[in-house]
């Protein structure tokens, strides 16, 4: 070992590759600069119009002395992109250590009556349905190297606010798939939870609340920071869905 290496602090994280969905902003954004930072491989997923944000991810991570993420730009929608990633995993890294769920989208706030199928669909096509698909295309990488799956929720899939049906619905949901698949991978060496961080400031809550001062709720690099020391001391797998982060 040369002296810089060893004078280099230890990184949390180094060695590891992870994928992040809805890493272009936001938490996803802040929890991939983390692990970046921190010395894991990123692979940062987003829609293909936020190339630019993505790129503006890879600069950050590498400026801050992580290895160059990947950079994979499409629609959680588009299920034959996400049934390629195994493949490009296994050619380019050889293994998965960590897989982040955090992409969203509101869908419509009305009352359950006004709901168009579409909408309610849609929502779930990227809520629960591409999260579902992850897990199970990403779930042999995951036992090879006894990895972690971390769904992001939200607090409304317990409260159930009314107007919220369809977010609520899709990410009640995917608390309940995801615990179902905890259990199913336990004896495999596999970790699988959600968690529903507080209150913070995204364009998801903005779109939610467009009359909040966004400066009256926290950023979402404080709840990432809490996140990832979860998951570099091994407390995920303590943590209840509903925990804040």
């Amino acid at each position: 070992m040369t002296q810089e290496a060893a004078d280099r602090p230890a990184r949390r994280f180094e060695g590891k590759v992870a994928v992040v969905t809805g890493a272009s902003r936001g938490l996803g954004r802040a929890l991939a600069l983390g692990l970046g930072r921190d010395g894991a491989q990123v692979l940062a997923c987003a829609t293909d119009r936020s190339v630019g944000a993505l790129e503006e991810l890879d600069d950050a991570i590498q400026a801050a002395g992580g290895p160059r993420p990947t950079l994979v730009p499409f629609d959680l929608k588009e299920a034959e992109r996400i049934d390629a990633l195994p493949g490009a995993l296994q050619e380019r890294h050889g293994r998965l250590d960590l897989l982040i769920g955090n992409a969203a989208v509101l869908g419509r706030l009305s009352p359950l009556g006004h709901v168009e199928p579409t909408s309610w669909r849609s929502t779930f096509a990227v809520n629960l349905d591409a999260n579902q698909r992850l897990l199970a295309c990403l779930d042999p990488l995951l036992r090879q190297s006894k990895g972690t799956a971390l769904c992001i929720s939200c607090r409304v899939a317990a409260e159930a606010p009314a107007y919220w049906s369809t977010y609520a619905a899709s990410k009640a949901a995917l608390e309940r798939m995801v615990a179902v698949y905890a259990k199913e991978v336990a004896a495999f060496g596999v970790t699988a939870a959600c968690i529903a961080p507080g209150p913070l400031r995204t364009r998801l809550r903005a779109q939610a609340f467009p009359g909040e001062d966004p400066q009256a709720v926290p950023g979402p690099e404080e709840a990432a920071a809490e996140i990832l020391d979860l998951l570099a001391d091994g407390r995920l797998a303590k943590t209840p869905a509903s925990a804040r982060a």
